[in-house]
This record gives C-alpha cells, structure tokens and sequence, in this order.
C-alpha cells in the first residue's frame, strides 16, 4: 500500500521572503522532521504564486492560508492525520 504524504506548497517569492516565509519554512521543517509528524508532509518551496499582499502564503489540500503561520498550518495537518 503507498503511503499518503501530504504537500504543503510555501511561496518564496520576494513579497513572501520579506514577510517571513524563510522562518516559516524552517519551524515547519523542525516540526515535520520528528514525532508522530515525521514523514507525513513534503515541504515544496515555489515561486511567486501572485498573492503578494497576503504574503506568506502556503497551500495545503486545495486550500490557500494568507499570511499563513507555521502554528496555524501545523494545526491543520493534524488534524488532517486523524
């Protein structure tokens, strides 16, 4: 049976970089990498998704998160797991 991983897609445009999508991607990163989390997501880092003034942005199963916070989406992959 294949494994399900979640994708979670964070904008690295220059709109998001300025408003924190590099420490974005690194607490999640630290989050996903242990515990009952680990091995459950694939960070992708995209360019420009061309939604500068809601910046960072990040997508999760079909749903786009403006100013999207790593708490936020750490609350929605568990709850996504169960």
């Amino acid at each position: 049976m294949k494994a399900h991983r979640k994708l979670v897609f964070i904008c690295t445009g220059s709109d998001c970089k300025k408003s924190g999508a590099k420490s974005l991607c690194n607490e999640l990163k630290a989050e996903l990498g242990h515990g009952s989390l680990k091995g459950t997501c694939q960070l992708i880092k995209t360019k420009c998704m061309d939604r500068c003034k809601s910046a960072p942005v990040a997508i999760l199963d079909d749903h786009f998160f403006k100013k999207a916070k790593a708490t936020h989406l750490l609350e929605k992959i568990k709850l996504s797991q169960k």
